[in-house]
């Protein structure tokens, strides 16, 4: 890897967790032409990691981070915010779904987008503003992070879920190979009320179908 010469406060360019182009040009004091030539060398020495359009990574500041899974959900946020962490990936994270989800997929008042990197893929699906809840903000080291509750990871997925057949009770109970011992009573009340929120018919019987498979009146 090659050394970043030219550039002010060195030492700040590799210590924050993402640079916008603004903030490099303000770091290596070009604009213009001369900035895009300088990140374009900065990209192929490898000092620097795209990460969509416009949105970059330190590649020192990567390999220093301990907790790279915590770091990249943090990123998750970043890239098409506002955003939060749910569907396979979070349900994957409960012991939900036995799959390893390897993708983050997120939830975002924007459009669907799939953005590839280095790092990965990062897949946001879009739900309309009143479905824009059932997050929380973790902690992860000195990384903030919005992710799903179970419940609303699920409800997410399910709702947003394409292809599902109309044989709801199979697909919950064997089809989706979704773990019900990791889903209590609580988060099945707390899905339920993403339900009304939704006010979707299909919510409503995958709604009565959970209750079924869990045995919950």
């Amino acid at each position: 890897m090659g050394s970043i010469t030219g550039i002010k406060l060195k030492s700040e360019f590799d210590l924050l967790p993402f640079l916008d182009k603004k903030t490099v040009s303000a770091l290596i004091g070009k604009t213009g032409k001369n900035l895009d030539k300088k990140i374009l060398g900065l990209l192929k020495n490898g000092d620097l990691i795209n990460l969509k359009k416009g949105l970059y990574l330190s590649e020192r500041y990567l390999f220093s981070q301990p907790d790279k899974k915590a770091y990249f959900e943090y990123l998750a946020n970043i890239i098409y915010c506002p955003s939060y962490l749910s569907l396979e990936y979070v349900l994957s994270s409960h012991g939900l779904i036995p799959e390893g989800i390897y993708s983050l997929t997120n939830v975002s008042l924007k459009s669907t987008r799939t953005f590839e990197n280095k790092l990965g893929f990062f897949i946001y699906k879009n739900v309309k503003e009143e479905l824009f809840s059932g997050y929380k903000r973790i902690q992860k080291g000195n990384f903030s992070i919005y992710t799903a509750t179970k419940a609303k990871a699920l409800f997410d997925f399910l709702y947003l879920k394409r292809n599902l057949s109309k044989d709801y009770f199979y697909e919950l109970s064997e089809g989706l190979r979704i773990n019900w011992e990791e889903f209590s009573v609580n988060d099945v009340k707390e899905f339920e009320g993403f339900v009304k929120l939704s006010k979707s018919l299909k919510m409503e019987r995958i709604l009565k179908e959970i209750r079924r498979v869990k045995n919950v009146n």
